[in-house]
Formats: C-alpha cells, structure tokens, sequence
C-alpha cells in the first residue's frame, strides 16, 4: 500500500452503502481538480466508520484527503482474464486551505502535495490520443 494526500474541491458527496452479510459500509466522495482546460475528478472511498465523518463536507468544500492506495486483482476464474481494480481509501481529511508545515529536515513541506499529479497531467494538445 502506499499513503499520499490530493486536494480538491469536492464535487459529489454519495450517501453510505452497506455491503455483504456483516455490513461493510462504503462511502464516496469525488474531489474536482482543474488541469488547465481539463478538469479532474478524483473518487475517494471512505470506508466502515470513516463514513460519518464525510457528513462535515459539502458539495463545493476545498479539502485535503490523506489516503492509503490499495489495489487488488480478481479472476473469475481460471481460464478467464485477470483484471486489476484501484482504490484511494481515505485515512483522513481536512476542510479549507491547510497551512504551510516543516519537514522533519527543516525545510518547508512540498507547497502542492499534487504537484506530481500536476506535471504528469501536462498535455501538448498535439499528443492527444483522440
């Protein structure tokens, strides 16, 4: 598994659903980023009792979700194609504009924690695939 965190304006906000015979409970919220002319919708799952803290959200928040990225496969069975599913299973979060904090080496922290996400969305509009 691997933890980050992504900012963004939340754009939906879906109600609870339980799952299976021992209630699993599952909550979606979907951030909206702007790339540039593009914008960017990230879903982020909340997970058992995560998903009665998402009631101090609404629709149009600026929020940061620290996340924990959990993947998994499944194969219906064995002569069938394996398929590969992604999930960002919120951990935490944080409504407004968090402030700047220290690095343990003492520098500042990274201002944008999506910066990566920033230059890897970069498009030259002659490399558009459609």
């Amino acid at each position: 598994m691997s933890d980050g965190k992504v900012r963004g304006k939340v754009h939906l906000i879906e109600a609870t659903k339980t799952y299976g015979q021992k209630g699993f409970r599952k909550r979606l919220v979907v951030l909206e980023q702007q790339k540039g002319r593009f914008e960017n919708f990230i879903p982020i799952e909340f997970i058992q009792d995560d998903c009665d803290s998402v009631d101090e959200m609404n629709v149009g928040d600026e929020v940061e979700v620290s996340y924990r990225l959990s993947g998994r496969r499944w194969q219906k069975d064995g002569q069938s194609e394996a398929r590969f599913f992604l999930n960002l299973e919120a951990t935490d979060f944080q409504i407004g504009s968090p402030a700047t904090t220290s690095s343990p080496s003492g520098g500042a922290a990274m201002a944008d924690p999506n910066a990566a996400l920033n230059e890897a969305a970069s498009v030259d509009d002659d490399d558009i695939p459609f």
